[in-house]
């Protein structure tokens, strides 16, 4: 497994992960690379993939990969987890083994990469970093990008669903109200001004606004750890301790509770693993409403929230 690259593992720089690329590490340590581009309102991630992508990535798509396919208009929101055996088939396809790190990266902003952080680890790949700054860092840096779509050896991963915290929409309102409910999404949206996705604009009532802009700088690599703690500490959330009395073993931002409970979610539970990441690089666990926005408004019964 690979060592950390100053952010406990969660992220790795440009510059890093092509030293873990350099052909003295062998294929069987490098890393897979996941290329998660995307964007929802197009274009379509594998356009940018094809037009040039790191040496050895292996797209995966957002909508097919790292989510299931959105029913009828009911539970679930427009990015529901994806079937533990199509995400298996998906992974393994790209060459993703369970004794092998993984480095996912879009094109700078980490949304989605994200999303393909917390889906991997929820299924249980517990070696996932983000490339901190994305494609575009590692352009930047003037390191080598190719056109050339590799083929992969299949993988040997299994998806074992249940290794990350998650929330339906009565545990995201319990969280609300117990605890820290975070929406991720634009405070526009939050405030029910604009809603130009969704059909119902508005927010969970008790849920406090933090868009995720406020977790990264202004070239898409995220704010330091502290930082990031002075940010969700001053929205109510707090470190879990460092080490709790029933597990010497254990390590802020891996599944100590809390506190105060946090949760996050956003319209469909993208832009909210960005926040759960920020959350963990903090040291505060957080759980991950799936369904999001689009799954609390398909319930006509739930309240709905407007304003500051």
């Amino acid at each position: 497994m690979s060592a950390p690259d100053g952010r406990d593992g969660l992220l790795i720089s440009a510059q890093a992960l092509a030293a873990e690329l350099a052909p003295v590490t062998g294929p069987e340590q490098a890393p897979v690379l996941l290329d998660a581009r995307w964007r929802l309102a197009g274009p379509p991630g594998i356009d940018s993939y094809q037009q040039g992508h790191l040496p050895g990535a292996v797209f995966a798509d957002l909508d097919r990969d790292l989510a299931g396919p959105p029913g009828p208009p009911g539970p679930g929101g427009r990015h529901p987890l994806p079937d533990p055996a199509a995400f298996q088939a998906a992974m393994r396809a790209a060459g993703v083994s369970r004794g092998r790190p993984v480095v996912v990266y879009d094109d700078g902003d980490a949304m989605a990469a994200a999303r393909g952080w917390w889906t991997l680890r929820y299924f249980g790949h517990q070696d996932v970093r983000v490339l901190d700054g994305g494609y575009r860092a590692w352009a930047e840096a003037g390191l080598p990008v190719t056109t050339d779509r590799p083929a992969p050896a299949p993988g040997d991963f299994t998806a074992e669903p249940g290794h990350m915290p998650v929330l339906d929409a009565a545990g995201a309102q319990a969280t609300a109200r117990d605890g820290l409910l975070l929406d991720a999404r634009a405070g526009e949206r939050y405030r029910g001004e604009t809603e130009p996705v969704d059909p119902v604009a508005g927010h969970i009532p008790g849920a406090a606004s933090a868009p995720t802009v406020g977790n990264a700088n202004p070239d898409g690599t995220f704010r330091t750890a502290a930082e990031l703690t002075a940010r969700f500490t001053a929205l109510g959330a707090a470190p879990a301790p460092a080490t709790p009395p029933e597990s010497p073993s254990g390590a802020p931002g891996t599944g100590t509770p809390p506190a105060t409970p946090v949760g996050a979610y956003c319209g469909s539970g993208v832009t909210a693993a960005h926040e759960v990441l920020a959350l963990a690089l903090a040291g505060i666990p957080a759980a991950l409403y799936v369904g999001s926005w689009s799954d609390w408004i398909t319930d006509p019964t739930r309240p709905v929230a407007t304003g500051a």
